[in-house]
């Protein structure tokens, strides 16, 4: 669960993972951690897990997490190695979802790398460079795959059909994300390419103080840009967020974003989006010792959710015991939940619900 921050040199990358990594001046209960300079394990703000908290009255209280990697600017010729091209696309590529940070704001004090403010220019000078390295991915492993279909590969022969499509895509400068796979098979086969160009991709457009609450007409560019592409689109006033986190009390940043027309700091509401763009959700663990959120696919079985607590949960799964998370707050406690019979006994083909409260009985 890993998310990478691209974009083109100095549109506030670097002073948006600062800012995330700052997310401890927001909320105690949601501090942050480094991991290396540039990777950082931010926190999911969740209401729902200071409600538990207070009902419980735990030991501890740990929140889920999204790895947040603050990637190296690209510039155009990225793809044949120019600039830090090839470590970006490295890492890049190791990330489940894209957050791509576009320039929308004009200031002459601040240099843009092409002489003018243009986010449509910007995210299609990325584009293309993620699509060209895709492109390179895509040739080589079409050469293999029509050696194996020629001597009568059924697989090969489906990969053949696949990539030529992904190619022909590619060539027309979209995004591999843009070729819908027909079934199963093809889904689990583009999974197997890596391409970069499927990841999920959130556009965080940085707009100026003036438009932190509204937006500007840069913002309404990019949304009819990417309407038809499988993506998020959120503005975000970057550098004044970096300003909100140095204040020292809770009390002066909530004046700061009142001012602003703003009711929680936008670092929050992207986490947030950044586990929705990669198709997470949360179920909790309660008890005295320990109220945890644990992350899973939306659409996860019990016997899967177990798993992520350790995999011999899964493999000796019996039952999962579930309490809907707004009869847990109606009824305050797990005893007064049981009396009020709203506690469900669900087997191995529950599909979790966002929020569930849940134990696991297994025998390994």
């Amino acid at each position: 669960m890993k998310a990478g921050i691209v974009g083109l040199p100095n549109v506030g990358k670097s002073t948006l993972f600062n800012c995330l990594s700052n997310a401890k001046a927001q909320s105690a209960n949601f501090p942050f951690c480094t991991i290396e300079p540039n990777i950082g394990v931010v926190n999911v703000p969740d209401p729902r897990l200071e409600k538990l908290e207070e009902l419980v009255n735990p030991e501890r209280v740990v929140p889920a997490t999204v790895e947040i990697v603050d990637i190296a600017g690209l510039v155009k010729g990225a793809s044949k190695g120019e600039g830090l091209g090839n470590q970006f696309l490295g890492n890049i590529r190791e990330c489940n979802a894209i957050i791509h940070v576009l320039r929308c704001f004009d200031n002459d004090n601040i240099v843009h790398v092409d002489g003018s403010v243009n986010p449509i220019r910007d995210k299609e000078t990325i584009d293309i460079e993620l699509q060209l390295k895709d492109l390179e991915t895509v040739e080589k492993r079409l050469e293999k795959a029509k050696k194996a279909a020629k001597v009568g590969a059924k697989e090969a022969q489906l990969e053949v059909s696949l990539l030529e499509k992904i190619k022909e895509a590619l060539l027309q400068a979209k995004s591999a994300r843009t070729v819908q796979p027909q079934n199963e098979e093809e889904t689990a086969m583009m999974d197997s390419f890596q391409l970069i160009t499927t990841k999920p991709v959130l556009y965080v457009c940085n707009v100026d103080e003036n438009a932190a609450a509204t937006g500007n007409k840069y913002v309404e560019q990019v949304r009819e840009l990417v309407k038809d592409e499988n993506a998020e689109v959120m503005f975000l006033a970057v550098g004044t967020e970096a300003d909100i986190t140095e204040l020292e009390t809770y009390e002066e940043r909530q004046m700061f974003l009142e001012d602003l027309g703003l009711k929680e700091p936008g670092a929050s509401a992207l986490i947030r989006s950044a586990y929705k763009l990669l198709s997470l959700q949360t179920y909790f663990t309660a008890g005295v010792k320990e109220v945890r959120a644990w992350t899973i696919n939306i659409g996860d079985t019990a016997p899967q959710a177990a798993g992520v607590i350790h995999s011999d949960f899964e493999k000796g799964f019996i039952r999962a015991e579930v309490i809907a998370y707004n009869d847990y707050v109606t009824y305050g406690t797990e005893a007064k939940v049981k009396e009020a019979g709203k506690l469900k006994v669900e087997g191995k083909e529950y599909i979790v619900k966002d929020g569930d409260v849940m134990h696991f009985r297994f025998n390994v």
